[in-house]
């Protein structure tokens, strides 16, 4: 059983590797180390709550959702450090959905559900690697046909 929870630990922290590399490349305030961690303590911990208490199921009235649940709720607190306030502008709310959705898929691996997990993964990669390229484009052309000056930041 040690050796299911230190697998599932590893692959969440490939993952969270993957969706961290891309904010590391973006150069956000959370990128690799942060995803990472975050990614895999969520694996860790849902793969205790659900692996490490097994032999008390029927026992006692334990509830492993009850530790995914504080699991997301804590991962609001990490987010919320990630959103800077600069003057009317608001950076970093896409950097702490990329946390939340990385502990999303840690809890999935936590929960054995690799390939779910990996394919969210990818998924969340693509939405941060290309849907920044296409909404700049999107916007851009809307500004040129409302003749406005194209605007040199982006908000995140």
């Amino acid at each position: 059983m040690e050796y299911v929870i230190l697998l599932k630990t590893f692959i969440a922290a490939g993952l969270g590797a993957v969706i961290g590399f891309e904010r590391e490349m973006s150069h956000k305030v959370a990128g690799l180390r942060t995803h990472t961690l975050v990614c895999m303590a969520s694996a860790l911990l849902t793969s205790l709550a659900i692996d490490g208490f097994i032999e008390y199921l029927g026992t006692t009235p334990y509830d492993p959702s009850r530790i995914v649940s504080n699991i997301i709720v804590g991962i609001g607190f990490i987010g919320a450090g990630a959103i800077l306030r600069q003057g009317s502008r608001v950076q970093g709310t896409t950097t702490a959905a990329s946390l939340w959705a990385v502990a999303a898929v840690g809890i999935t691996v936590g929960l054995g559900f690799f390939r779910e997990a990996a394919v969210v993964a990818a998924v969340i990669f693509l939405i941060l690697r290309f849907l920044r390229a296409t909404e700049e484009k999107i916007i851009s052309k809307l500004r040129h046909m409302d003749g406005e000056e194209p605007d040199e930041s982006t908000e995140e």
